[in-house]
């Protein structure tokens, strides 16, 4: 693990590039499925960081700063393809309250720290999940959802049947609002 030093000088940023945009990348990438987009939000994180006045404004723990600017940046991306999951819904008629709430909640846009944090919280428990589903509903899933493709999209792109991707994806939801009750009965419904 990476020593969490602090930044006080702006001659030091290129040196926290070359140090950690690896392992931001690879955190980035799998929260965000497509390489171009894992590109933009990396770059937005250091972006961040170049326009931080670190000189005034020091910056003690760089690895939990970086980290914390990719979450937020991250969740900035989804709040911009919220539409494509809108949109998803509306095409594919599978309307479940429950993904809907979730990714209500994720795209929600708010500067309370409390909704900040639910949203890492929610995105935290949500990558753990998805996580412990087979790799073909979690596929689904995330193109689905997260990502906005239509199953049609979907089974020109890589051929499997409709209705093998509808069974995969209804799994997935099944497993999620299970393994995610918790979270819908306490956070997301108060």
């Amino acid at each position: 693990m990476k020593e969490n030093k602090s930044v006080r000088h702006i001659s030091e940023i290129p040196a926290v590039y070359e140090e950690y945009k690896k392992d931001l990348k690879g955190y980035i990438a799998r929260r965000v499925n497509i390489l171009e987009d894992v590109e933009d939000v990396l770059q937005d994180v250091f972006v961040k960081l170049a326009q931080t006045d670190v000189e005034k404004n020091p910056i003690e723990r760089i690895s939990s700063w970086l980290y914390t600017v990719a979450q937020n940046q991250i969740i900035d991306y989804y709040r911009k393809k919220k539409e494509a999951v809108y949109n998803f819904s509306a095409k594919d008629g599978e309307e479940d309250s429950f993904v809907n709430t979730l990714m209500n909640l994720l795209t929600e846009e708010s500067d309370s720290p409390e909704m900040q944090y639910l949203q890492s919280m929610v995105w935290v428990e949500l990558e753990a999940a998805l996580d412990e589903l087979p790799k073909e509903q979690r596929n689904v899933f995330e193109l689905t959802e997260l990502e906005g493709f239509s199953f049609k999209d979907i089974f020109e792109s890589t051929g499997i049947p409709v209705n093998t991707l509808l069974s995969r994806k209804r799994y997935a939801v099944l497993f999620l609002r299970e393994r995610l009750q918790y979270l819908h009965q306490d956070m997301l419904l108060d």
